[in-house]
């Protein structure tokens, strides 16, 4: 399976693409640097690689969760204000609840939905991509623009072949 550029169809078309590898960008493209972990995963998409599905998403909706329960792995891609100068990945486990108390979910709700509602939580990451600028428009400041360079090699390398079959430790990463 190919990686697919899913931000301009209907969830009801991306209900069906799965792959091992799930990612989720997500952020207000027109914010500037609010929208950097969408534009990883639309990056993301352009490369095709092999088992790699890539969503484009303005904010996480329960809607991911089926889709999120039948990957391998995912790895949800956001902008951090509060970040140090460094992009950074953590492994996630599942929120104690899969309550909303919104339209929007972050990760750990998500992943707590998926493995009550579908019956199951594949491992996940959430890289965070340190951001400075959040007024109106569509550049990247230079902080987001290395970010989103350090982001998809660190993507790269969870997604690439590893000799024993399992995905690098974040801490290499």
């Amino acid at each position: 399976m190919c990686c697919r550029y899913a931000g301009r169809v209907s969830e009801e078309q991306t209900k069906n693409e799965t792959g091992d590898f799930l990612v989720i960008g997500y952020g207000n493209t027109l914010r500037s640097d609010d929208g950097v972990g969408a534009k990883v995963a639309a990056a993301v998409a352009e490369l095709a690689l092999p088992g790699v599905v890539a969503l484009v998403r303005h904010q996480l909706t329960p809607e991911l969760a089926e889709t999120i329960s039948e990957a391998r792995t995912v790895v949800f891609v956001d902008a951090a204000v509060d970040a140090t100068t460094e992009v950074q990945v953590r492994q996630l486990e599942p929120a104690d609840g899969a309550q909303l108390m919104a339209h929007a979910a972050d990760p750990r709700t998500l992943l707590a939905m998926a493995k009550q509602l579908f019956g199951r939580c594949p491992p996940a990451w959430w890289l965070t991509i340190p951001v400075e600028n959040l007024e109106f428009g569509e550049e990247l400041s230079p902080l987001a623009r290395r970010g989103y360079e350090t982001a998809l090699a660190k993507i790269r390398m969870l997604v690439a072949p590893v000799p024993c079959a399992t995905n690098p430790n974040p801490r290499q990463l």
